[in-house]
Order: C-alpha cells, then structure tokens, then sequence
C-alpha cells in the first residue's frame, strides 16, 4: 500500500494532479479511519527489535543496527527529560530519522503530544521559514547545520516567533554562568556525562580496559554500556563481538576524562594524526580553524610526510566575500596551539564532501592528501596551497 503524505504547502489539487489515489490512501483521510479502541500489539519480548538502522558504510559495507523496544522507549523519555522538552512541543528536523535511530526523537516527540516538522532539503532560508511558519520548539543537527543558521545571510533569515532550544546534552553547572563567554563556549563543546537512561560511560585503554586517569590529558576509547545501547548488527556475529569486546560497546571515539567526570572527544581513532611521535587530535586543529573570522568550514586530515610520518593538512571552506591566505591561516593556527599540532598545509575548497547526515568525509580528503605527497624535506615551511 502506498500511503501518500502531502506537502504542508500543497494543495489539495496539486495533490489529486500528483497520483490517482483513493481516499483512504492519503494520510489524513487513512488516519480517520482508525478507531480509538484498536487493540495494541505488545512485542513478545521487551528486547524484540523495533526498528533496523543502517550505518552509512563509509568505511566498509553498511551493517544493519538491531534497535530494541526497551531501548527505545528508555532512550525516548531520556531525550524528553535532558532536553526539557514540556508538553506539545514542535521539532524541526535537520538531520534523518534513520541517523542514530532519530536519538528516539520520533518517539520523545508524540509521547508529549508534539509535533515533528520534516525537510526535503536541509537549508538556511528552509529552516528559517520552518520555525517561523511552524512556530518550532525544538532542532537539533550536525555541525555544519549549526554553522548554516549562524552564517545565513540576512536575505535567508527571519524574525523568530519565540526562543528555540537547540538539543545539546553537555550538562551544564549553575556556576559556569560566571564564567567569560569563551571559557563557557569551550565547557559546553564538551561531550560531558551520560544522561539517566544509560548504565554508565567510561573512557578506557582498549587493550587494558583500564579506565583512564581524569587528568584531561591521557587518552582512550569512549565506551558505554546499558540498555539504550543497541541489540547488535544484523546477521554479523563478528561484528557485534569486536564492537562489544570486554562486555563495552566500543565507539572507535577518543576522548579524555576531566577531573569532574565530564569526557571529551579528541578523535575518532581512525582520524587521529600521528606526527614525529605526537598525537594530533583533529577535532582540536578544527576548532582552531572555525575560530577564524574568514573560515565557513573545514576539516583536518593526515598528510603523508617523508620526515614526520604525516603532518596536519586542512581543507578549508571561506564564508561568502571573505579572504585569507594559507600563510594567515597557518600562523593564526600556530598562535594558538602548539606548533606541531598546526596544520602545514592548506586547501582551499568551494565544498567539503558531506555525507546525507552531514559529516565530513574525511576518507575522500584523505585519499586527496594522500595524492599530494610528502612536502620538501628542506621546505618544512613552504606551504603548499591547492
């Protein structure tokens, strides 16, 4: 059956010009067909699956995430919980359901009553008119959709009917409020603790499974463990093993523990640049690179270098009307982080190659930095600009 769900701004005619459907095909006519005395289906067994996710298989084939109705039902109340999220509340959805299961949002939503508000296209000037029109609530999404609303030019904006939460899990302390804005900015960018619907988070050596010191230096993999946590992968045995080796789901994130239990994330362990013997943490390199007045985005991958073993190379985006020269951007880098961690080179791109969720695709630069080679032994300093 092929249930047709309408435009929000389509009209009925457009609708009957689209497909020959019958009534009870389209969504709101199928809806009132149903009866307030239907009997509910319970699953058999609380960990049955309730829904199948599937990785986006950047790295290898795709596998399939086995979802649980207790997970979900534990994860949905959390997410209503940490995101204060009152009753009918309308959300505006800027990353896809599929995307870690919608972080059970899909669910957080209608067990308040709320309302969900989808996008074709994830856009400055679509989100804007969204929350203007829908008068929304709620919205979270990626990185680069936080970077699009701060950046949207004036042409793209509207007034907002009222104040939008913005869905963030770092904790925050009463007392940080004392504190200068860029010291808060750097408290929230934490990860922080685990939220009451997960047993416990932890970051352990992978080898050891020792839990690391909270000293905000020694670094290991991110793990969690509890009933949010999903099933496994479907029809992989050996996958679901690696991924919970020592009885932990393993994230494949690097982070540090701080001396109040919050953690933060370094690296994914995959992206971690190893140069002369030091790790580099990209996720640090980036955060300087988007302090820049004139960087819109970028992202920070390992260069081959016949010396070091790899050196830092960042893929840059400039916002509209804005210049920089690689020379500026590397010395603002040098100006604030220690020298080794500083990138060495720097490209300029129209776009950075995004997954459907938004991420970078730090395997297409990769293999772009790959194919530059290794800079000049006696040019430690030469830059090289693409």
């Amino acid at each position: 059956m092929l249930i047709l769900i309408p435009e929000s701004d389509q009209s009925s005619s457009n609708l009957s010009n689209t497909i020959s459907i019958s009534k009870n095909l389209e969504y709101e006519s199928l809806l009132l067909t149903g009866r307030l005395d239907f009997e509910v289906r319970w699953p058999n067994d609380e960990w049955d699956p309730i829904s199948l996710n599937y990785t986006s298989g950047t790295t290898s084939s795709p596998k399939g995430v086995i979802y649980s109705h207790r997970g979900a039902y534990l994860n949905s109340l959390a997410v209503a919980l940490f995101n204060e999220m009152s009753s009918m509340p309308v959300y505006l959805w800027c990353v896809p359901m599929f995307h870690c299961n919608g972080w059970c949002i899909t669910w957080a939503v209608a067990a308040q009553g709320g309302t969900n508000v989808c996008q074709r296209n994830v856009t400055a000037r679509g989100i804007f008119e969204n929350i203007s029109q829908h008068k929304v609530t709620h919205l979270g999404g990626a990185p680069t959709v936080l970077n699009m609303i701060i950046n949207a030019a004036a042409s793209e904006r509207r007034t907002l009917p009222e104040k939008v939460a913005v869905m963030t899990v770092c904790s925050w302390k009463p007392e940080w409020n004392s504190l200068p804005l860029d010291t808060q900015a750097k408290l929230k960018a934490r990860q922080g603790v685990h939220h009451l619907g997960l047993e416990e988070i932890d970051i352990k050596d992978p080898v050891t499974m020792k839990s690391v010191p909270p000293d905000a230096k020694t670094m290991g993999e991110v793990m969690f463990r509890g009933n949010i946590v999903m099933n496994g992968y479907l029809k992989n045995l050996k996958a679901t093993q690696d991924a919970f080796n020592g009885g932990w789901f393993r994230s494949g994130d690097l982070g540090v523990k701080h001396s109040d239990g919050y953690i933060e994330l370094k690296d994914r362990s995959k992206d971690i640049i190893i140069s002369g013997g030091e790790n580099i943490s990209t996720i640090e390199v980036e955060a300087a690179l988007f302090s820049h007045p004139a960087i819109l985005e970028a992202a920070v991958v390992g260069r081959p270098d016949d010396y070091w073993g790899e050196t830092p190379c960042a893929f840059v985006k400039l916002k509209n009307g804005c210049n920089a020269s690689a020379e500026e951007i590397i010395k603002f880098c040098r100006d604030r982080l220690p020298h080794y961690m500083a990138p060495r080179t720097v490209v300029f791109e129209d776009d950075l190659p995004k997954t459907s969720t938004g991420k970078t695709q730090k395997f297409v630069l990769r293999e772009k930095a790959k194919a530059m080679g290794s800079l000049p032994k006696k040019s430690i300093s030469r830059l090289s600009v693409i």
